[in-house]
């Protein structure tokens, strides 16, 4: 691997019902999400500049994806403030199951949540 390279270049987030959490997110982050079937999978796709080097990354409907609130954690940006997106989950249908925490200066702030689906989901941002 490139050590220049960043070391995630893409994620995927199971669902298992693909209009419900594109609305969640779409909800909570105030975005609009494409969606298409690829590869005979449901993707509805995080907001991204193509091929621009920077990590992206989808909601995934299929045989090979099923929600889990074990296992990796993707960090979702929350900048400037996670606070923002953290206080639209509940309405959106999820659930907040650790507040926002300061890491620390440097660093900044976490938080955790379930969305839709049932997935444990992480929130990061500076302030």
């Amino acid at each position: 691997m490139d050590p220049k390279a960043n070391s995630l270049n893409w994620f995927e987030i199971s669902v298992s019902d693909i209009k419900r959490a594109k609305s969640f997110y779409e909800t909570v982050f105030g975005i609009k999400m494409d969606q298409q079937e690829n590869m005979g999978m449901q993707m509805a796709f995080f907001p991204s500049e193509d091929m621009n080097g920077k990590v992206s990354g989808s909601l995934v409907q299929g045989p090979m994806h099923k929600p889990s609130a074990d296992g990796s954690k993707v960090y979702l940006n929350g900048n400037p403030d996670l606070s923002n997106a953290l206080g639209k989950i509940e309405k959106a249908g999820g659930k907040v199951v650790l507040p926002k925490t300061k890491i620390s200066d440097d660093i900044g702030f976490m938080a955790f949540f379930v969305d839709s689906e049932g997935n444990t989901v992480a929130l990061h941002s500076n302030k």
